[in-house]
């Protein structure tokens, strides 16, 4: 792995291996780019460290979701950077360029799912796959002004994939359009298993205060006014959770430090792996989790998701910020970044940790640069997510 390729850092740059692909289907002629923690058959997949792609092996076979799209007539155009072991939120990795985020150049892309939304946003690709662990589909589709959907747990494969925290890793993707997502939607997703129509949009007053400041919150709530014009009133503020933003977002990352160490513990410790800043005490904080503590949180975790199950029942959706404002600036202290990751994380850990789907649309923008509105729906939603998603902006287009 030589570095990336490109103008927007976007793409690694890899020896082309010829990739099949459909010539007839539903997504015939769209140009298809892949995070690289999934296999595509002929390439090695080195999630994001030099050393991981030196020791891997050329995958003998592609991820199935992934193969699912090329049989449905999609196009390879090359795998796209991530993040490093997919464990950050920023976009930044240590060992290659930043990707560049078309939108907003002087920002980051977001991560993990870096080079994927950067792909998507500059029109070098009209699908990009990414995944979402902790918000690295959502908050790079918020950063650039792109569609992107968290997926309702274990949906879509993930064999074939880089694990970071399986009970928190979802497959996701990102495109510009909702009808080009919602193609993509209709081959992996197939048909809801929940049938009930939207008709309670809710609000919970902890996320909605988690906006940057002044003129995020008056951004935020002229989009909520377009979400209501279609769902034919004003999201209800409902009373808090029995679990505060603070220990969700607590339970949320032990639960993920703990797997990922299980998963990646032994090869870090096997040698100096170089780990970028952050992603490092990243991984020495997963160490220093048990499974006594992992269990406790995984008990306080099913609270979590029968509460948020009982307040969603089987017609509401939450709607709330998909992230604290628009990307923070390249040139932002690492201090400053981590704080900015810290906020995100209590917005962005509600899906995570029920394993409902959440949907972010780019509405909003501000000092210039996009900012996403999302909305969180019941297990298996995913679709009806999606065509909520295309009436909004639909409302959203006309108005504008």
């Amino acid at each position: 792995m030589t570095g990336t390729r490109g103008p927007l850092n976007a793409f690694l740059d890899l020896d082309s291996i010829p990739v099949s692909n459909a010539q007839s289907g539903p997504l015939a002629g769209l140009r298809l780019a892949v995070k690289d923690i999934y296999d595509v058959a002929g390439y090695r997949t080195g999630c994001g460290n030099p050393q991981k792609y030196q020791q891997a092996s050329p995958a003998s076979a592609t991820a199935p979701a992934v193969q699912a799209l090329l049989d449905s007539g999609a196009r390879f155009v090359g795998k796209t950077q991530t993040d490093e072991l997919a464990f950050s939120l920023m976009g930044l990795n240590a060992h290659f360029p930043s990707p560049v985020n078309p939108a907003a150049p002087d920002r980051v892309t977001g991560g993990s799912s870096s080079g994927s939304a950067a792909a998507v946003a500059g029109g070098l690709a009209d699908i990009a796959i990414g995944s979402d662990t902790g918000g690295s589909i959502r908050a790079p589709a918020s950063f650039c002004g792109l569609i992107g959907l968290r997926t309702t747990h274990g949906r879509i494969s993930l064999e074939g994939a880089m694990p970071l925290a399986p009970s928190l890793d979802t497959f996701g993707w990102f495109a510009k359009d909702m009808a080009t997502y919602d193609m993509v939607g209709a081959v992996l997703l197939g048909d809801d298993l929940h049938h009930h129509e939207f008709q309670r949009p809710l609000a919970l007053g902890a996320l909605d205060g988690l906006v940057l400041g002044p003129q995020e919150a008056d951004e935020y709530r002229a989009l909520v006014r377009t979400v209501a014009s279609v769902l034919g009133g004003a999201p209800r503020t409902v009373a808090p959770l029995s679990h505060s933003t603070d220990y969700l977002y607590w339970c949320f990352r032990k639960l993920q430090g703990y797997e990922a160490w299980q998963n990646h513990g032994a090869w870090i410790a096997g040698s100096d792996r170089m780990l970028g800043p952050g992603v490092k005490e990243r991984f020495e904080h997963g160490a220093t989790i048990d499974a006594a503590a992992a269990q406790f949180e995984t008990e306080r975790r099913v609270s979590f998701r029968l509460e948020l199950a009982d307040l969603l029942g089987e017609d509401g959706v939450l709607v709330l910020p998909t992230a604290p404002g628009a990307a923070p600036l390249k040139a932002a202290s690492f201090d400053d970044l981590q704080t900015y990751r810290e906020r995100a994380l209590r917005l962005l850990c509600l899906s995570g940790l029920s394993g409902f789907p959440q949907i972010t649309l780019p509405l909003g923008r501000v000092d210039g640069a996009p900012f996403g509105l999302s909305l969180l729906g019941p297990k298996n939603s995913d679709r009806q997510l999606m065509a909520l998603a295309a009436r909004i902006l639909s409302a959203h287009q006309r108005s504008a």
